[in-house]
């Protein structure tokens, strides 16, 4: 499992959401017998119509049909993830400018619900649907304490910049309700972003847990499946869609 270097983190960093001059294209990976197929990412790919991206992650297995096991409690609680990480400053959809790389999630953890504003599951409640695949936008940001080298930016609800549909956690998440689609082999979803045209992106299947002692890092990237680049290089490009 590769562990995200604080060299690899400062580069994506510094390169910024800075539209690029190289050809448009997706990201391609081989099948990974290794890896579980539901998170053996082979190709991703995004395009946007300047107001609408949709993103997209195909896999060699089905996609969604492996979630983590519940443990009870929100203290160590797994999260299992289809992630693209881009060049969009965080600022784009709501959070501080600069504050870390911008990245789309798409979750699923049965031991806590994060999508207050939402009912997923259409059953009338909507605090109790953390298990069903949902979307975020997360900050993520390098941090040597967490095994995977990255964690969900830790911030202060009430003093540090939010998307008005952040769900109040003391982390830079937003839960934008947008629903995605897991059918087959492929993950997809559409969400509202301006200025996405060539800006670059990857796509990684990843493992998260939340802090057993409650503290920061309260969300670590534990470890990945698979990063469709094989080094989180982002060296996809978010493409203009053609006018059908």
């Amino acid at each position: 499992m590769p562990r995200f270097s604080t060299e690899i983190m400062a580069i994506i960093l510094l390169q910024g959401a800075l539209a690029t001059s190289a050809p448009a294209h997706d990201i391609r990976a081989k099948p990974d017998a290794a890896v579980p197929p539901a998170f053996d990412v082979t190709r991703a790919s995004a395009s946007t119509d300047g107001r609408l991206a949709t993103f997209a992650m195909e896999v060699s297995g089905d996609a969604g049909s492996m979630k983590p096991q519940k443990v009870g409690k929100l203290a160590g609680a797994k999260v299992d993830a289809y992630v693209w990480p881009t060049k969009l400053d965080p600022a784009a959809v709501g959070f501080a400018k600069g504050s870390g790389i911008l990245a789309l999630a798409i979750t699923a953890h049965p031991d806590f619900d994060d999508t207050p504003l939402f009912d997923e599951n259409g059953d009338g409640d909507p605090a109790n649907d953390g298990a069903g695949w949902h979307s975020h936008w997360v900050v993520l940001a390098s941090d040597k304490a967490c095994a995977g080298g990255l964690k969900v930016l830790d911030i202060s609800p009430g003093q540090d910049l939010l998307p008005a549909t952040a769900p109040g956690l003391p982390l830079a998440l937003d839960s934008p309700g947008m629903s995605p689609i897991l059918k087959g082999k492929t993950v997809r979803i559409t969400v509202p972003v301006t200025g996405a045209e060539n800006v670059n992106f990857d796509a990684v299947a990843a493992h998260l847990q939340v802090n057993e002692t409650g503290k920061a890092p309260l969300l670590c990237v534990t470890g990945t499946y698979k990063v469709a680049s094989g080094n989180l290089t982002l060296p996809g490009i978010i493409t203009k869609e053609k006018k059908k």
